[in-house]
């Protein structure tokens, strides 16, 4: 007699959906539209502190709600009225997203949603703790084994009657494919990518979710490597941690994929199927979606980089504005006391150059940390670019061709032209730094349309002049294009960039309301694309020449300055416009002596004083107790938005005649 040996069957695929069930730390239930449980995982019973009894399929939602009643979940009442009233509304039950504080302190979420066939699934999270699956355990059905067991021995101890045997197997199948489809449509409705992997890295499971996610059919995935279905790039990024899952290690990663044309990221925890013996039968892989995740942690990276840049900014625009302020009106009382002087003026007029020049990249540093307003106006585009073309020509070598395309039109931009004319000379010295051996430079504009495409300049849909500036030298890679924009970052040896110049662009732009997107490969060049608002030119108004004849004062003036350097340089200007001048040191001192002197008739002050009293709490109290005083304030980086009121604001450095005009302004204002 020939005996054959068989392998032992492999589980059934429901007991696998099963088990891969109880591995959530979610709990969940299912019930039909007779209010009758169907399915339901171990973390369930645990969350509610349900016994393992009360569950069983075929379980109804009744005996759920009176265990809670009786045990006084629902606070003191009838506990058949409480029974009723929950069951009439599982009746008619709607999806539903809800809290629930259990008497031991969890807070447990629940969302319910209908299902097709009237009946309803119910997911159960334990939000006090992560809401991550990180730790899952494998739980068996040891009902479900039971059952078919006992069943399997009644149909080997019924071999007599083969038609019953025969019916209920048939009864047993279609039970178990009900509950295998209920199963399914329960993994493919969670929002977790679900698969599992054996030995040899192929899947033998994975939801809709799961082929949905690498773009392949649902059902396809199953039966084929892990390689074919998630592809090179990914495995390269996942062959480590599969292979220590493989090895019985649980293992949470993060990767990231090309899909649909965006790259998005994803967190994976694998779970090893290990039997009680130590043998290692595969892993089950639960995912979900990171990638809004990761665009919020970059954007509160960058805007704490822009803060922190911003504060430095901020305080160093103050003190180098009053440095300025020193140099400047000192070498213009020079020149104005020299005139005729060549051999002063010799070294004076590149001294006030050089300074006028300090006073452009302080406002340049303010508006990159957006704490200098912009003084934006209708610019003409081509104008700008045949100038900045002039300009680029000398500063580029030979070896560069330049070329420009204006596409015959007239376009204007409301920007600020010193700002727009500075990041495109810094995009053109770029791409100068890029061809150290020569090559072509092409800078164009013209006016486009931005619909879906508007999402890869971070702007709202719309009309918008673009301004592309391109070269053919050695480019970026993907690692280098990636940090292109962000502050202090530059690939130039020490000495010869400072990481500013591209971040300073993308400030203005952004501020602007536009964008910039850079594209670029290794050795294939470099794009930039610059999108700002259109604008619709003013016309021309011809100058009055009212300026030319502003008068000279003769009132008392209260010079209100803790710098006594800047003091000196405004005073001097003061008396030269005609104005006599008292000076006080900080905001209490001036207020003394405001109430003390009735002679007072203007006040110059700074808004940023040492003391109990800034500029601006002086000026109130003055207007408040003598509102016939005139008040005129200076400021190192405060724009008037910020002071609240319509007072004439000097930003410093000024001259003479700056001041002299905001003295008349204060006269015209004053009522």
């Amino acid at each position: 007699m020939r005996v054959e040996i068989t392998s032992p069957p492999a589980p059934p695929r429901h007991e696998l959906l099963q088990a891969g069930l109880d591995l959530l730390d979610q709990g969940i239930t299912v019930f039909d539209a007779d209010l009758c449980l169907v399915a339901w995982n171990r973390t369930f019973l645990k969350l509610l502190e349900f016994p393992d009894e009360l569950a069983y399929i075929g379980a109804p939602f009744a005996g759920f709600i009176r265990y809670n009643a009786e045990r006084g979940e629902y606070g003191p009442g009838n506990v058949e009225e409480q029974v009723a009233e929950r069951v009439t509304a599982a009746k008619n039950f709607a999806p539903h997203v809800t809290e629930r504080r259990r008497p031991n302190g969890r807070v447990l979420l629940l969302r319910g949603e209908p299902l097709a066939n009237k009946g309803f699934v119910t997911l159960y999270s334990d939000v006090t703790e992560q809401r991550y699956i990180e730790h899952l355990t494998e739980h068996q059905n040891i009902q479900l084994d039971e059952r078919v067991r006992r069943r399997t021995a009644q149909l080997e101890n019924a071999n007599a009657n083969l038609r019953r045997a025969s019916e209920e197997n048939e009864r047993i199948a279609a039970a178990l494919r009900r509950n295998e489809e209920r199963l399914r449509l329960i993994n493919d409705t969670i929002p977790i990518l679900i698969g599992y992997v054996d030995q040899n890295e192929v899947y033998q499971y994975a939801n809709k979710g799961y082929s949905d996610w690498y773009g392949h059919p649902e059902g396809s995935v199953t039966g084929r490597a892990v390689l074919d279905v998630i592809g090179p790039h990914v495995y390269s990024q996942v062959r480590d941690p599969v292979r220590r899952a493989l090895a019985g290690q649980q293992v949470t990663y993060e990767y990231q994929m090309e899909r649909q044309g965006q790259t998005v990221f994803a967190r994976s925890t694998l779970v090893p199927e290990v039997t009680v013996d130590g043998k290692n039968h595969g892993f089950f892989v639960f995912s979900y979606e990171i990638t809004e995740q990761k665009r919020m942690q970059a954007a509160l990276v960058q805007a704490q980089k822009m803060e922190a840049i911003g504060q430095l900014t901020g305080g160093l625009a103050h003190d180098f504005n009053n440095l300025l302020t020193v140099i400047i009106g000192n070498l213009a009382a020079l020149q104005d006391h020299r005139p005729d002087d060549a051999g002063v003026n010799e070294f004076v007029e590149p001294a006030l150059q050089s300074a006028r020049r300090g006073v452009q990249l302080i406002k340049r540093l303010l508006t990159f940390s957006r704490q200098q307003p912009l003084e934006p106006q209708a610019v003409d585009i081509g104008q700008l670019i045949v100038n900045l073309g002039k300009l680029v020509r000398r500063s580029l070598p030979e070896s560069i061709a330049v070329s420009t395309d204006l596409g015959g039109m007239t376009l204007h931009a409301l920007v600020d032209p010193g700002q727009l004319e500075s990041a495109l000379l810094n995009f053109a010295l770029n791409s100068r730094d890029a061809m150290p051996d020569g090559g072509r430079l092409h800078i164009a504009a013209r006016s486009v349309e931005l619909t879906t495409d508007a999402a890869a300049f971070d702007v709202a849909p719309g009309r918008y002049a673009l301004i592309e500036i391109a070269d053919n030298g050695c480019g970026m890679d993907a690692a280098t294009l990636a940090r292109a924009c962000e502050p202090f970052f530059t690939t130039k040896r020490l000495g010869l960039g400072s990481g500013l110049g591209l971040a300073m662009a993308y400030g203005f732009a952004k501020q602007s309301g536009g964008g910039i997107s850079i594209q670029s490969q290794p050795e294939q060049g470099t794009t930039v694309l610059m999108v700002v608002p259109l604008a619709t030119p003013e016309p021309e108004v011809e100058d009055t020449g009212e300026e030319a004849v502003l008068p000279q004062g003769g009132e008392l003036v209260l010079l209100v300055e803790d710098d006594p350097n800047v003091r000196r340089v405004v005073r001097q200007q003061l008396i030269d416009l005609g104005y006599p001048v008292i000076e006080a040191e900080d905001g209490e001192q001036a207020l003394s002596m405001v109430t003390q002197i009735p002679d007072i008739a203007i006040v110059v002050s700074d808004v940023i004083m040492p003391g109990g009293i800034d500029g601006r709490q002086l000026a109130d109290s003055v207007m408040r107790d003598y509102p016939e005083i005139l008040i005129v304030l200076m400021s190192g980086y405060t724009d008037e938005a910020e002071l609240g009121s319509n007072l004439p604001v000097l930003a410093k450095p000024f001259g003479r005649q700056d001041l002299n005009r905001a003295l008349q302004a204060a006269h015209r204002d004053k009522p």
